[in-house]
Parts: C-alpha cells; sequence; structure tokens
C-alpha cells in the first residue's frame, strides 16, 4: 500500500480524474447526485453507529428520502464532493416511526393513512410511502429552488470549500419504455421531440453556464437506457434517434465551457457505450455492475480510456446490503482495482444506499474505498 499523501485539493483530484489523468488518489464521492447518495434511514443509522449526532438530518430529495451529507461525514469518509442543491429555507420535524426523525421541507407534509402508508396531500396527493417504507413513489411538486440560489450555492461551494460539484437536470435524449416504443413506431416524431428538447436544452445550459458556470465541474444528463438484461431501444435506433441530438448538445457545451458531461443511465448499457463515448459523455454512472454486459474488467478494457466511471464501486443489488462487512471489503477492494486501474474512477456504490443496508457495511465500503484509493 502506497503512502497516504494528498497532494491535489478534492476539486482537481476529481476534474484530473475525469479527464483521465493520474490524480494524487481515487476520489470518492457521497451524495453530489441523487444517484449517489443515502438514504435518510440508514444515514440515521450510520450516524448513530458512529456516535455523531442525529438531530439535524436534512432531506434533501423528498421522493427517494435521501440525506443531505453533513461535513463531518464528509471529512470522516474523504468525500471530494458536494451536493449544489440549496438548503430548504424552511423546514419542520417530521418523525415517520420509532426514533427517526428528519429535517423535512416545510411544504411537505406527509399523512399517515390507515394501513400505516404517508400519502402528500392536495398537489402532492401522487407521494406514497408503504408502511414501514423508506422512500416515497410518486413525487412531491412544489419543493424546488429558484435558479438563483442555485447559482449563490455553487459560487459559495467554489470558494469557500474545496469540493467538486455539479448540477443535476438535463436530459440525455432517451426518455422511457414508452419512448422506446414510440422510437419504432414514430421515430421521426421522436427527433421532432429530441430537437425541440435540444434547442430547449442549449439554452438553458447557456443561462446555466453564464450564471454559475465557471463554478461547475459537470452537468448531469438522465435517461435511464438500460433493464436489469439489455437496452430499452436496439442499438440501431438508439443511434438513429438519440445520438445526435446527445452529440450536438455534448459539442455545444464542450465548445463553450469546461464543464462535463455526467451521464446517469441505469441498467445494461454496455451495448450503447460505443455511441454514448462517440457523442462526448465524459462520464458514466451509476456502472451497474450486475447488468448483462457490465462486467466492470470488460468496462474497463474497452472504455477506461474513453469515458470516466462514476460509480461501480459496490453492487448495491446483492452485495451491500446483504453480506458481511469483510466481504463488502473484499468486494470493494476488486472492482477499484479493476475500475480504478491507471485512474478514471470516481469511487461511489450502485446508485444509492437504501434504507435497510446496515451501517456497519456502509463503513466498511468508504473505509476499503479510502484505503485503496492510493493504490495506483
Amino acid at each position: 500500500m502506497k503512502t497516504k499523501t494528498e497532494t491535489m485539493t478534492s476539486r482537481e483530484r476529481v476534474n484530473k480524474t475525469i479527464r483521465l489523468e493520474k490524480a494524487d488518489r481515487m476520489p470518492i464521492d457521497s451524495g453530489v447526485h441523487f444517484s449517489t447518495g443515502i438514504s435518510a434511514f440508514a444515514y440515521y443509522n450510520l450516524r448513530k453507529y458512529l456516535g455523531f449526532d442525529v438531530d439535524h438530518i436534512e432531506v434533501a430529495d423528498c421522493g427517494q428520502f435521501l440525506a443531505r451529507i453533513d461535513d463531518d461525514i464528509i471529512e470522516k469518509f474523504h468525500v471530494d464532493t458536494i451536493l449544489l442543491n440549496p438548503r430548504w429555507e424552511k423546514t419542520h420535524k417530521w418523525n415517520p416511526r420509532e426514533d427517526y426523525v428528519f429535517n423535512i421541507p416545510e411544504k411537505m407534509n406527509p399523512v399517515l393513512r390507515s394501513d400505516g402508508a404517508y400519502v402528500g396531500q392536495g398537489a402532492n396527493s401522487n407521494a406514497i410511502m408503504p408502511a414501514n417504507g423508506y422512500f416515497f413513489e410518486g413525487g412531491w411538486s412544489e419543493l424546488g429552488s429558484p435558479v438563483e440560489s442555485y447559482a449563490k450555492r455553487a459560487e459559495r461551494i467554489y470558494k469557500e470549500t474545496d469540493k467538486f460539484t455539479m448540477m443535476m437536470g438535463f436530459s440525455s435524449f432517451f426518455g422511457d419504455l414508452d419512448f422506446a416504443c414510440a422510437m419504432i413506431l414514430e421515430p421521426d416524431e421522436c427527433k421532432k421531440r429530441n430537437q425541440n428538447t435540444l434547442n430547449w436544452q442549449i439554452e438553458r445550459f447557456d443561462k446555466v453556464n453564464a450564471e454559475m458556470g465557471k463554478y461547475l465541474g459537470a452537468i448531469e444528463i438522465n435517461g435511464d437506457l438500460g433493464t436489469q438484461h439489455g437496452l430499452m431501444c436496439t442499438p440501431a435506433s438508439y443511434y438513429d434517434v438519440c445520438y445526435p441530438y446527445l452529440k450536438k448538445f455534448c459539442d455545444h457545451v464542450h465548445s463553450t465551457s469546461e464543464i462535463k458531461l455526467f451521464l446517469h443511465s441505469c441498467g445494461a448499457v454496455a451495448d450503447a457505450l460505443d455511441y454514448i463515448t462517440e457523442a462526448g459523455v465524459d462520464i458514466l454512472n451509476p456502472v451497474q455492475i450486475a447488468a448483462r454486459g457490465m462486467d466492470p474488467q470488460k468496462l474497463k478494457d474497452k472504455y477506461g480510456k474513453k469515458i470516466c466511471f462514476w460509480g461501480g464501486g459496490c453492487d448495491t443489488q446483492v452485495v451491500l446490503w446483504s453480506k458481511t462487512p469483510e466481504e463488502v471489503a473484499e468486494h470493494v477492494r476488486e472492482n477499484v482495482h479493476i475500475l480504478g486501474k491507471n485512474g478514471g474512477l470516481v469511487f461511489n456504490q450502485v446508485h444509492n444506499v437504501m434504507g435497510n443496508v446496515p451501517p456497519e457495511n456502509i463503513v466498511a465500503m468508504f473505509d476499503t474505498a479510502w484505503e485503496t484509493a492510493f493504490d495506483f
């Protein structure tokens, strides 16, 4: 094991890794994105396990019910990133069950139903957390923050910390299974929709870039292409209907800024990676290694010099929640040594840490990430 000597700031480390250049160590992420975070329930258990206070846990994503990662956890696990989304202006305490108490937005008022589920009211009526659940199905409306508050927070993060941050909320020009069907039945209509999305998205990006571009490391483009077993569409239809617009958007971002493109796409996406990398995407997340064709070694061999892997460090579907801490540690060590060889890996688990994950497994995951971070 190499000596643990850091010579870069967190931001420098992440930026260098995204560029597929050698950094002083592997960067570590927790919660910079709403697919790289921790359930508020698991976060409560983690803080309690570590002897940290549990009195001020803020829920940052109300649907998935993810916690905002606090500075003490960032420091303990050597995290190089921080969530851009501003804190809620007004919050209130919510105790869903047992000793769990969270700070949630003032406008979020879950109501307990007779069957033990919590539901939203009024405009929030499609949000439901089943009895003893860990997240809400459906959505909470009217809980966003104005763009100006994002710009102010981006500037503060840049000037007052050395952490890397990014902005979520852009499209990757693929929607869902319904869109995949439409790509076959109405390809011209889908192309027209994607052209409209491209026009709107370039305009939006230009505003974001003007207001806070110099403070951002990346923007997220979102669109789950994969199921557990393959793409939702054929590679040929993806190339015809989605790729041209993705490439034009990537070209625009790269030609007008230093901002990188972070693609969040779950599932077995290996069959589209040639097109994704050719389009100019810089980062792939969550690197769902348990899906078909997503073997870490094969991904690294074929795409390790073309794209930065952000995730893939620990399988959350099978390993993280069910194995022993020792097994989690060995699993993490193996994945890091494959995906992180010669750089190009920002450590994170595959998607969010769910509410039932034992805290000792979370500690084992992050401690092993740190122990292996200097191995390359």
